[in-house]
This record gives C-alpha cells, sequence and structure tokens, in this order.
C-alpha cells in the first residue's frame, strides 16, 4: 500500500464475537475495526475460505454482519479444486496469492505440487487438489537458467529465521487520498501505532512477522508499487516520523 500510489476505496471493518452454531461450524460477529485478515488469523483459516465460506466477492464487511468460520458446507467447498483442479501460473503469480484465491495455505499446495521452494513459474501447471507428492527434483540447468531470465519470473521467497539486508523507507496513513487499510486488510488509520511493513510478497511472504533493524517486530502486511525485491516501507503514526526514517539499509529477520 505504498499509500501516494494504492489507494483503496472503502475501509475493511470485521468482527470479534464469537458463537458457535454447531460441532462444525461457527458464526463470527463483525464488529467495529476488525479485518478479514484478523478474523483469519484468530480461527486458523485464510481470508478465502472465510470469503468463499459466507459467498463475499469482496474483503468489504460491516459491523454486526454475521460470518461463518471454521467449518460449514461453503467452507468445505471453498477447498474443492476449481475448475479441472489445475492451475496455469500468470506473471506476477506467487504461492501465496495462487493459495489464498482456491481456499489453500502454501504449505498444502506446495506438498500437492511436490515443491521443495515457493519458486514458481510462468507457465507452470499446479495442482489443486490430490495426494501429497515427494518434492520435485531441479529442473534440467539449461531450463532453470532459461526461467530465471524470464523478467515475469518473481524472486524466491525468504524463509522462516532468514535475515535479509533491504533498502527501508517509511510512510503514514495520514496523507490525501489515503485510505488507511493495507493489502491484507489492516486499518491503519485505527491504529497509527500498528507496526506493519509493506513487503514484494515474492521476497518476503504476506502475514509473516518479521523483526526489522531499528524497527522493531512486525507483520508484513502491506504490499506498494515500487516496493520490489529486497526493498520495504515502514508503517510510522506521521509524515515527520517518515521524513525522519528517510531511506535506510537494515537487516530483516523472518520470523514465522
Amino acid at each position: 500500500m505504498r499509500k501516494q500510489i494504492i489507494a483503496l476505496a472503502a475501509t475493511t471493518m470485521i468482527g470479534g464475537g464469537l458463537f458457535g452454531t454447531s460441532a462444525s461450524a461457527q458464526t463470527y460477529t463483525v464488529k467495529s475495526g476488525d479485518t478479514l485478515w484478523g478474523i483469519s488469523q484468530k480461527h486458523n483459516t485464510t481470508v478465502g475460505q472465510v470469503k468463499a465460506a459466507n459467498n463475499l466477492s469482496s474483503d468489504l464487511i460491516f459491523p454486526n454482519q454475521k460470518l461463518e468460520v471454521n467449518g460449514g458446507a461453503a467452507a468445505s467447498a471453498s477447498s474443492a479444486p476449481k475448475g479441472n483442479g489445475t492451475y496455469t501460473v500468470q506473471p506476477g503469480d506467487t504461492l501465496f496469492k495462487i493459495a489464498s484465491r482456491n481456499g489453500l495455505t502454501v504449505q498444502s499446495l506446495k506438498a500437492m505440487n511436490g515443491l521443495s521452494s515457493d519458486r514458481i513459474y510462468a507457465g507452470d501447471t499446479l495442482s489443486l487438489s490430490g495426494q501429497v507428492k515427494a518434492a520435485a527434483a531441479s529442473k534440467p540447468a539449461a531450463a532453470a537458467s532459461k526461467a530465471s531470465t524470464t523478467a515475469s519470473a518473481p524472486a524466491q521467497q525468504a524463509s522462516q529465521g532468514k535475515t535479509l539486508t533491504v533498502t527501508a523507507t517509511a510512510y503514514t496513513a495520514e496523507c490525501a487520498g489515503c485510505s488507511g487499510v493495507t493489502a491484507t486488510g489492516i486499518n491503519l488509520n485505527a491504529n497509527r501505532n500498528a507496526k506493519v511493513i509493506a513487503v514484494d510478497p515474492n521476497v518476503i511472504p504476506l502475514g509473516s512477522k518479521v523483526y526489522v533493524e531499528g524497527y522493531g517486530t512486525a507483520v508484513a502486511g502491506d504490499t506498494g508499487g515500487a516496493i520490489k525485491g529486497n526493498r520495504i516501507d515502514l508503517h510510522v503514526p506521521t509524515k515527520d516520523q517518515a521524513v525522519n526514517w528517510g531511506r535506510r539499509t537494515v537487516n530483516v529477520t523472518i520470523l514465522n
């Protein structure tokens, strides 16, 4: 959400109260300030599964709205493969994006396709269902070399525990035309002190907990048109703090 590049049209609001409706399904009453991302994390599910379970076509939700979480027929259906059960990778795709759209986790998607890393390439065909496969052997050197030079091929995501050296700038939600809502639905206007960084999801997975040198522990909860490769953008409460941060080279450690 590079604030003056990406402006979302509406603030996402989602909920807090949890009421069990059956052994396999529960309803969640939307409360002001919550997000689909926050609900999915609380209930060990994904945004895609919550949206599918409630037939939501967007991330917009409202106070007092009832949402089904953790089960139910619609949620079960969300894990079924779309189309013929396969997906052809498009330029700019990541495992996180594909898994979220199909109600899967990155780990399960990798297991279904025998992937030993998060690297995928445009034109690859991925299975969206089926048995876990053994990790696929590396592509032949010539093919891998060709793929690595393809402009659309994304960078490999960093793994848990890995430390990266990145260029860090800062931003604030306090600006004209800014919605204050991140790519993962975090409302920064509701919490100006939230520790959130914008990342390239091909390098640092969205939703990761990270430690940023000189900034502290944060969540990789946003993206930005100018945030590519080893670059991050830190959310700070005010414009003055963003200016004071400037541009720095810092280390980022992926915590989980």
